[in-house]
């Protein structure tokens, strides 16, 4: 339970709401859905799958939206005209709509996404461009080729002085 209040600070800032909605989830002030269920896992060394639980939804009433590092899932079952003629003594299966929302990390990129057995599998990969990747830098040691600078070379400066 929280005894501070963010919302001031939303009146104020600017910018900011990615960090105060980190706040928030931190400080538990909305309880974290549990429903659909889902796993995720890594499946190589920049490929990750997010596995969710729709049994009972098709692939049209699923939707995927990817917006600023940010992944929703959809689900909205229609009501089909057969089932309401019909009389439910016991619902287990649930129907109701869902949205499902994963935060991504940077150069994270929706690959594709199939839905098998009840279960729809997201797949990302992290594509880190070139120049973000870490690269080795060669050092030049005594024993190796003199440089030059400006036409003369750092032995032969190193003898003058």
């Amino acid at each position: 339970m929280r005894t501070f209040d963010l919302a001031p600070l939303y009146r104020n800032t600017v910018g900011f709401d990615r960090l105060f909605s980190l706040l928030d989830s931190v400080g538990g002030v909305d309880a974290a859905p549990t429903y659909p269920p889902y796993n995720i896992e890594r499946t190589g060394e920049n490929a990750y799958r997010i596995t969710v639980a729709v049994a009972g939804f098709t692939d049209a009433e699923l939707s995927i939206e990817v917006k600023e590092n940010t992944l929703t899932l959809k689900g909205e079952k229609k009501s089909s005209e057969a089932s309401e003629g019909a009389q439910v003594l016991y619902r287990g299966i649930a129907a109701r709509a869902f949205e499902r929302r994963f935060q991504l990390a940077d150069h994270m990129e929706v690959k594709g996404a199939v839905l098998e057995n009840g279960l729809l599998h997201v797949d990302l990969v992290r594509n880190i461009p070139e120049a973000k990747k870490p690269r080795i830098i060669p050092i030049a040691g005594a024993t190796s080729a003199p440089k030059t600078i400006e036409g003369s070379t750092l032995e032969g400066a190193a003898q003058a002085a």
